[in-house]
């Protein structure tokens, strides 16, 4: 299980995992609870750069639409094929198998971010 202690968050309700230069990111449990059943996922291509705060993607429920938002500048390394063949991965696990992208970024534009506490407290105590 993944230690949501350790991840940064953004209020636009991504997560995000640093290992080095590499940053994964999915949208929160919170996020996908109130998109409801996602059934489509556009994912940036891999290799294109991406700037912070920009809209990269696309996520579509059965109740709405809603945008990804890159939660850094980088370069997509890696999407996550599963996600898009099968959008489901994003309710049932958005913390583990239901990761979006892996960007390569500069480790030090993560301390900007939300940490944990600050993230539920935006939720108003939904994690």
């Amino acid at each position: 299980m993944t230690d949501l202690t350790a991840l940064k968050y953004t209020a636009e309700h991504e997560w995000i995992a640093l290992d080095g230069d590499v940053a994964t990111v999915g949208i929160t449990a919170y996020a996908a609870d109130k998109l409801g059943d996602v059934v489509f996922v556009e994912l940036p291509a891999v290799g294109s750069t991406v700037t912070a705060a920009t809209v990269v993607g696309e996520i579509e429920s059965t109740k709405s639409v809603g945008e990804l938002y890159a939660p850094l500048t980088g370069e997509v390394l890696e999407i996550n094929e599963a996600v898009v063949d099968d959008p489901s991965l994003v309710n049932a696990d958005p913390f583990g198998a239901g990761w979006l992208v892996k960007l390569t970024v500069d480790p030090a534009a993560v301390a900007d971010l939300l940490d944990r506490d600050a993230y539920i407290s935006l939720t108003g105590g939904a994690e």
